[in-house]
């Protein structure tokens, strides 16, 4: 089968295809926001594929998007009597926490769309008050007054019990999409479930429709989609899983990241992914860690994804003075659409990448191998504007713009590993997107990391990321009791019901049940604590005293306390189809195809193209490296050596 993998961005949609044979080629496209699949269909043209025999791995911005933007559809939320304010009061926890008179954000779900039931089961899953036909009868006829597009239904302790959520399911008018705590997320913290719920279904119709566009322009094309997990699950069966979606691009990158990794025979990685957008950091320790206290933009989302940190910092993010004439830069920015100055497509703001233009680092010429222009007086004018209103010169404004962005970036990557206890210098950064190259070596000094990798095809790295990712769900159900005196037989048979569930949905995905691999894990804390840690599962002994262990080396101290289960979780797998790089080209070292001036070099610097570059090859910085999807400025005091598949080692001179 032919194989191809598509991240689609806030400003470029990326592809990496892998022919029967192990060919592999990339490309990049403008993304088109307001109807992704246009773009996705434009790159499948523009590399001539042929749709049969093709197999397509998509991550996807959809999801995220529309929660960003607050583009989810009008959805009904369905809960015990007495909490319909649940979702709006949340944890009470504010944003800022000495701002004495916060704004009051508006509610997730208005008042109207939220409908009380009179039911409830108690914290031992007994019934208290049962739902009576009158009220479904009731509850039907306010949802057919109300005409959601989706429903969300989350009663108190439905993990203990589904029964009822099935119930109010069977009375939710046809043609309604339909969410049900206890089948997204079946887990205590009634806030967390609620809120994950509601997300699926307010998200829910916008992936369907357009996972169904999509599906009905590539016909017969298999299409699977990245879950923030960073397993991939077929596309008929995303929309149902729409809250699973939200980081659905990055986890590709984490992905490949250790595939790179692992070839260079590095297993402690901190990522870093710098797209048009936003930029992405991670910490790879053997594998990618999840989380289960995620967020997307004001809302947690506890569903398993990648842990990762972002922020608004990518190329084009847009740099401008506050009320106090500070520098700043991002959140904001220009997309794709009417994007940067430099793009002359209309932008005026000045962004990150126009700085880089302007100070030599990227090349008018060379920009997605010269088929796309740059405007370097239109960069210019743009910064030249923002220079005038700072009182400073153009080009001193363009280098204040890349050292705001570099410490922004420096500071999510110490938020990852400085700020948990992870010395960043024992490891390797790893940097990608199309804008990561440019500000890898200065990111690295900040920190103090002597070597960094840009990996080979590092621009499209989180779509070839897709493709090395493995069919899979994350399963969970939430089973509350003391270690002392459980017994391993009672916990094995819930852990062997989610395995056989998540076995199941692989299974309806067409794999062997044969080929399921499983890893079960547990929530275990303090008797008396809120927080969790995730560990292994190993039987009731020998996962106490890993707990106790883990404790120590997260907190710096044990408690002689009870050690308390909270949730079991379920790891399942399949073996992915995994990625073979071809070896990278051998002979003579390639030498610059032309020099250019950039900003603070005395000398001219040597411009290479990556693809003339050879294994073993060593470059001294300054230095550009170009490729078709990206840049890499190679600093003064670094050099670089390439590997034996094309990665680029860099190293700061000592």
């Amino acid at each position: 089968m032919n194989r191809l993998g598509v991240d689609t961005g806030g400003t470029f949609t990326d592809f990496v295809w892998i022919g029967a044979r192990g060919e592999l080629r990339v490309h990049k496209v403008l993304s088109t926001p307001d109807a992704p699949e246009r773009a996705i269909l434009q790159g499948v043209r523009e590399l001539g594929l042929d749709l049969e025999g093709l197999q397509l791995v998509h991550g996807s911005t959809v999801a995220t998007n529309a929660v960003l933007e607050g583009k989810g559809v009008r959805t009904a939320y369905v809960t015990n009597t007495g909490f319909a304010d649940l979702l709006t009061i949340g944890r009470q926890q504010r944003e800022q926490l000495y701002e004495l008179q916060p704004p009051r954000p508006s509610p997730p779900v208005p008042a109207e769309l939220c409908v009380e039931v009179p039911c409830r089961i108690d914290s031992e899953g007994r019934e208290v008050d049962a739902l009576t036909g009158d009220a479904l009868a009731a509850l039907r006829d306010t949802l057919l007054r109300l005409e959601p597009e989706a429903v969300a239904v989350n009663l108190l302790f439905s993990y203990l019990d589904p029964v009822v959520e099935a119930r109010i399911a069977d009375v939710v008018p046809d043609g309604v999409f339909l969410s049900l705590s206890s089948h997204v997320l079946p887990e205590i913290r009634e806030y967390e479930r609620g809120m994950a719920t509601w997300l699926n279904a307010w998200i829910g119709p916008r992936v369907a429709g357009y996972l169904r566009r999509l599906g009905h322009a590539l016909g017969a094309v298999p299409v699977s989609v990245m879950q923030s997990s960073g397993d991939t699950v077929a596309a008929t069966q995303a929309a149902e899983h729409a809250v699973r979606m939200l980081l659905s691009g990055p986890a590709g990158g984490l992905v490949a990241a250790r595939e790179i990794g692992r070839l260079c025979g590095e297993d402690r990685l901190l990522t870093f992914d710098m797209g048009g957008t936003s930029t992405d950091v991670a910490l790879v320790e053997a594998s990618p860690r999840l989380t289960t206290e995620g967020r997307i933009g004001r809302y947690p989302v506890a569903v398993p994804m990648v842990d990762m940190h972002t922020i608004g910092a990518g190329g084009g993010s847009i740099a401008w003075l506050d009320s106090g004439g500070m520098l700043q830069v991002g959140p904001q920015s220009a997309g794709a659409d009417p994007g940067p100055a430099c793009y002359a497509r209309g932008g005026t703001s000045p962004v990150v990448t126009d700085a880089n233009l302007v100070l030599g680092r990227l090349q008018p010429d060379a920009f997605l191998g010269g088929s796309m222009a740059l405007d370097k007086a239109a960069a210019e004018r743009a910064l030249a504007a923002l220079a005038g209103a700072m009182g400073r010169d153009m080009l001193q404004a363009a280098r204040d713009i890349i050292a705001v962005a570099n410490e922004h970036m420096a500071q999510a990557l110490r938020a990852i590993s400085v700020k948990r206890g992870v010395d960043p210098r024992d490891h390797r950064l790893v940097s990608f997107g199309g804008a990561g190259g440019l500000h890898v070596c200065a990111l690295a000094d900040r920190l103090d990391i002597a070597r960094a990798i840009v990996p080979v095809h590092g621009g499209v790295l989180s779509a070839l990321g897709m493709l090395a990712a493995r069919p899979g769900r994350q399963l969970s159900r939430s089973l509350v009791m003391l270690l002392q005196g459980a017994v391993d037989g009672d916990i094995d048979d819930e852990l062997d019901r989610l395995r056989q569930q998540g076995v199941g949905e692989l299974v309806a995905e067409g794999f062997d049940a044969t080929e399921v691999a499983a890893s079960p894990g547990a929530d275990l804390r303090y008797a008396g604590q809120s927080y969790t840690l995730n560990l292994p599962w190993q039987g009731v002994g020998p996962t106490a005293g890993a707990f106790h262990a883990a404790h120590e080396a997260r907190y710096g101290h044990r408690l002689d306390l009870p050690v308390e289960l909270v949730n079991l979780r379920q790891s399942v797998q399949v073996p992915g189809r995994g990625v073979s790089l071809p070896d990278w080209q051998a002979g003579e070292p390639g030498t610059p195809h032309a020099r250019c001036v950039a900003v603070g070099i005395d000398d001219d610097v040597p411009r290479y193209r990556r693809s003339d570059l050879v294994q073993g090859q060593r470059v001294a910085g300054p230095a550009l490296i170009e490729e078709t999807v990206a840049t890499t400025w190679l600093a003064p005091g670094w050099h670089l050596d390439v590997d034996r598949v094309g990665n680029l080692l860099l190293a700061r001179v000592d």
